[in-house]
């Protein structure tokens, strides 16, 4: 697939989600906006997944540690073909399939319960040690936050991945620089990360995240078996594609009224 399809499937899942946040009247744009090319590339490029026979032993399986972007999950899972794209605008809504948090017996292609910052790489980390242990020849991704490397647990996972050489498990960091209170670097500063993860034992490579061929040159390079796990920083724009969501901590959480939709999405146009 090339960069121009890829661009066009981003601007449809962009849309998907303004769409889908409206509808229901909350959800999480600022942060599934800024991890939507990264995870394009992941699903339409990258990984090995079978839409029509999700639970394929041989498939890759992606994790979600930053679990609260599932208008960005949903919406990927429902462009890829893992189920009708008209599901998508049952978000959030009482007996829905489409919950605010990812439920592994929800919907196809959901590989882990989510929620909770810091469990996602726990699970990711136990699923890659699996594999290893079975010589399977799949590989594990695990999307998280910037914030969420304030967590304890995410780097006691992440000595874990050192640990037992797990050159199967690729983390992608969506670095937006914003969490729900401010700046990361305000809150509880995580910086300098690159260095610190090359201390735990990762192979790091640091990417425009909107920049589809920077992201694809890095998810090549993870490919290598060399004893160690993988990390994608991807420096993003928090609320990319919607100018008054850009760089903006407020729309971590928030749904557009109408206007604002309108607006949004004729800022998405094709």
């Amino acid at each position: 697939m090339d960069r121009d399809e890829l661009e066009l499937i981003s601007k449809q899942i962009r849309r998907d989600i303004i769409k889908m946040i409206n509808k229901a009247g909350s959800g999480h744009p600022g942060g599934s906006l800024s991890a939507t090319d990264v995870m394009t590339a992941l699903y339409f490029e990258v990984a090995n997944l079978s839409p029509s026979d999700p639970l394929n032993p041989n498939r890759d399986r992606i994790f979600y540690s930053k679990a609260h972007v599932t208008p960005l999950i949903y919406s990927l899972l429902a462009r890829r073909g893992f189920f009708d794209p008209e599901k998508l605008f049952e978000f959030r809504r009482f007996k829905s399939n489409l919950q605010g948090h990812p439920f592994i017996h929800s919907l196809p292609g959901i590989e882990s319960s989510g929620g909770s910052l810091g469990q996602g790489i726990s699970v990711a980390v136990g699923s890659s040690i699996t594999a290893k242990r079975m010589k399977w020849k799949h590989r594990i991704f695990c999307l998280l936050g910037d914030g969420e490397q304030q967590e304890g647990e995410v780097w006691e996972a992440y000595m874990s991945a050192s640990h037992y050489k797990l050159d199967n498990l690729t983390i992608i960091i969506d670095k937006n620089r914003l969490e729900i209170d401010g700046f990361v670097k305000d809150v509880m500063n995580i910086d300098p990360f690159s260095d610190k993860l090359i201390a735990f034992g990762f192979e790091v490579f640091e990417v425009d995240g909107h920049d589809f061929d920077s992201i694809l040159s890095a998810f090549d390079n993870t490919k290598t078996a060399n004893g160690k796990p993988k990390a994608i920083i991807a420096k993003t724009v928090k609320g990319k594609g919607v100018s008054f969501m850009e760089d903006e901590a407020g729309w971590h959480g928030k749904s557009p009224d109408d206007e604002l939709t309108r607006k949004a999405l004729s800022e998405l146009s094709y």
